[in-house]
């Protein structure tokens, strides 16, 4: 059976009002809206809660060469109630800025946490990650670096990051890869395709 196309575009919402519920480091809007129903006609009107996010940029650092992968570690506030604490390890990323294409985001975020520059930014996908609640669109890559002499602890003083870079081989990665602290959907998608695509990056060094 093929996947079936959508019966609806944007067009079949109808938003009536938005307010700002709150802004700070992030924002939060009230929707009033309704939208068409596959049985027809229109939904009720109803509100809604978005928190607003925007487009984020992730990539996982892998060296062919030495077949060693890249993680970054940081504090993470979402993360207080894990078992392993609020430290997690996961891909570098970064939020978008106006104008930016997303190789542009992940090029400079490579630089500021991981101390290094992408030899060459193969693109994954991208996905919505909550869509139930949030408008946050992320686009995955993989980011072919030379690690051979990375490491070190960096970030940006002014944003209160504080950031230390990991290594480890590729093969104890993909064996740990849903037992260990790699506990968020950017970090689990990179490692799957890289895992898929593993042997024929390999052979490309």
């Amino acid at each position: 059976m093929p996947i079936p196309e959508s019966q609806f575009i944007a067009a079949d919402v109808e938003v009536a009002q938005t307010e700002v519920g709150y802004q700070g480091f992030f924002r939060l809007e009230r929707l009033k809206l309704r939208h068409k129903l596959f049985r027809g006609g229109w939904s009720q009107w109803f509100n809604r809660e978005l928190f607003v996010r925007g487009d984020a940029v992730a990539a996982i650092l892998y060296d062919p060469a030495t077949d060693q992968i890249g993680f970054i570690e940081q504090f993470r506030v979402g993360a207080l109630k894990e078992p392993y604490g609020p430290w997690c390890l996961e891909v570098v990323a970064g939020i978008s800025e106006p104008g930016e294409s997303p190789a542009q985001v992940i090029e400079r975020e490579i630089e500021e946490e991981a101390g290094i520059k992408a030899v060459e930014l193969v693109s994954i996908c991208q996905y919505l990650s909550s869509p139930g609640g949030s408008d946050e669109r992320l686009h995955l890559f993989c980011a072919l670096c030379d690690l051979s002499r990375a490491g070190g602890v960096f970030g940006l003083a002014d944003e209160n990051e504080d950031i230390r870079l990991h290594l480890a081989p590729a093969s104890e990665v993909f064996a740990a890869m849903y037992t260990s602290r790699f506990n968020n959907a950017a970090t689990l998608l990179c490692l799957q395709w890289l895992h898929i695509n593993h042997a024929r990056l390999r052979s490309r060094s």
